[in-house]
């Protein structure tokens, strides 16, 4: 009998005592145990967190028969167990009665679970003695999931979010001088908030999050699709063979490429389990939480498709996360809207990109909504009629639908600069479909885009405030086309300019190589 995905398990004893299949991280787990006490790791929501923490937990409480089969059956010490404290800040209501009585019902729940009765009446004290009286036996492991929800929760709401905030540090502080108490402890979290203003007590506390050494301790290698998942694979390639002759480099266009080590590139398996259930790709991941917030933060701060794709940033960047001041490729990272694509050693540079196109097309798709009408049904139609204008060549129908998404840019939102409207036409291309590149090096210049369809090749010159003319007698006097010549597809040069008071395309000139 085929064993059945883990769509919605996160607690490891469910996904073993239902028959699920488990993709086998415990040797990573076993690596990282025994490589120190004090961990925290970063990873994008949907991500498999949850479930890591879980299994840590099942280790340390020495529930042996959940581990049948895995890695870690025979090395881990099973006669040896040790008192855990599990707390996920996902699962208490914070929201509806606050977050400091909520972590005090939380304490209150797990001390009824061991018989301990407080004599403290703070969270911090009761957190405190909860740990001293379990280590009585043995040290504590201490395992928190999603640290960090109850302040990203509240990004929209600052004051909220500071609040929760410090009630979450004076939580922590109590770990300071805990050493003897506890065995080991596991942080997780979507983001990563600078170490003063969350774990400022916390100096042993290691971040592996870009650590090469736990790279895949989360997420899918295509190798381990393979393995456990080879019956579901062969339903998806029967539906797709009349599409995709071979469907894993699909499934890896689709949903790989998330890094945390530029080096060693995963799927998602939220979205890959999504695919295997429904026999059919979509944007899984992404349609679990639009991020709203992120659109209105790259809208009201007017970035550009080209400020946030292939970006060199300095590694010390991604560490630092503040509330009040949120820069935005940290931000998208830590996210998982962006991830790694290299990293360079040397300078301690990272580039930054768009994992895959389920995450690349629903961003730019969600982008332009926000930065034009703001209604994702209306887009849908322009950008339907602007690829059918294309595909049939009517360039003249094209500009129209084009203009429409732009006139609907609130002024405020509006970037007076070519760079601004070059980038809102690259992603309107780039949504419909066809293959577009831009600033393209030639030896006299720099071309502003290229796209190509199955029949034409079109060379694109932009200008703000100026004129098509001059934009047009750029690509002939440079000799763009030239670079194209060998193509057996037509060569069409069109020459465009923006006027940023209407926010239209004014006037434009189509011609024939």
């Amino acid at each position: 009998m085929k064993q059945k995905l883990a769509l919605g398990h996160q607690e490891f004893s469910e996904v073993i005592g239902n028959n699920c299949i488990y993709v086998d991280k415990t040797e990573a787990i076993y690596n990282l145990i025994n490589d120190g006490s004090y961990f925290f790791l970063s990873r994008p929501r949907r991500f498999g967190k949850s479930l890591l923490a879980n299994t840590i937990k099942e280790l340390f409480l020495g529930n042996k028969k959940l581990f049948k089969g895995l890695w870690i059956e025979d090395k881990w010490n099973w006669e040896q167990t040790y008192p855990v404290i599990k707390i996920s800040f996902s699962n208490i209501a914070y929201d509806v009665i606050g977050l400091e009585r909520s972590i005090n019902n939380m304490l209150d729940n797990i001390a009824k679970e061991y018989n301990i009765i407080y004599k403290s009446e703070s969270y911090p004290e009761k957190f405190k003695e909860l740990i001293i009286k379990l280590s009585e036996k043995a040290p504590v492991a201490i395992i928190i999931d999603e640290y960090d929800k109850p302040i990203i929760d509240y990004l929209t709401e600052l004051d909220k979010a500071e609040e929760n905030k410090k009630i979450l540090k004076n939580f922590y502080s109590i770990l300071k001088d805990s050493d003897n108490y506890i065995k080991f402890l596991f942080i997780t979290g979507v983001s990563k908030f600078s170490q003063v203003s969350i774990f400022s007590d916390l100096n042993n506390l290691i971040d592996i999050t870009i650590n090469e050494n736990y790279s895949q301790i989360v997420g899918w290698t295509k190798e381990e699709i393979e393995k456990y998942f080879p019956d579901y694979i062969k339903e998806v390639a029967e539906k797709y063979k009349d599409i995709y002759p071979e469907i894993m480099p699909e499934i890896k266009r689709m949903y790989n490429g998330y890094s945390w080590d530029g080096q060693n590139f995963l799927h998602n398996p939220w979205s890959i389990m999504s695919l295997f259930h429904s026999r059919e790709f979509g944007s899984y991941w992404f349609a679990t939480g639009t991020p709203t917030f992120l659109m209105d933060l790259i809208a009201e701060q007017k970035y550009t498709a080209f400020d946030l794709e292939d970006k060199d940033i300095p590694q010390l960047m991604l560490e630092k996360y503040e509330i009040q001041n949120i820069n935005i490729h940290s931000l998208l990272f830590q996210t998982g809207y962006l991830t790694i694509k290299n990293k360079n050693l040397r300078t301690r540079e990272l580039t930054l990109g768009f994992p895959n196109q389920e995450v690349e097309e629903s961003f730019s798709y969600f982008l332009l909504s926000k930065l034009t009408i703001d209604r994702t049904d209306t887009t849908t139609n322009l950008l339907f009629d602007i690829k059918n204008a294309f595909k049939r060549n009517e360039i003249d129908e094209m500009v129209e639908s084009i203009n429409i998404l732009f006139e609907n840019i609130p002024s405020i939102l509006i970037h007076k600069t070519e760079k601004y409207f070059h980038s809102l036409f690259f992603l309107i291309v780039k949504m419909i479909g066809f293959d577009v590149e831009t600033e393209i090096l030639t030896l006299k210049g720099r071309i502003d885009a290229v796209i190509k369809t199955k029949t034409h090749i079109y060379i694109v010159e932009f200008k703000i405030d100026q004129s098509a003319e001059k934009a047009i007698q750029q690509i002939k006097d440079k000799q763009y086309a030239l670079k194209y010549a060998d193509d057996n597809r037509p060569i069409m040069l069109i020459g465009i300019n923006f006027d940023t008071q209407k926010k239209v395309i004014e006037d434009y000139i189509v011609e024939k190589y």
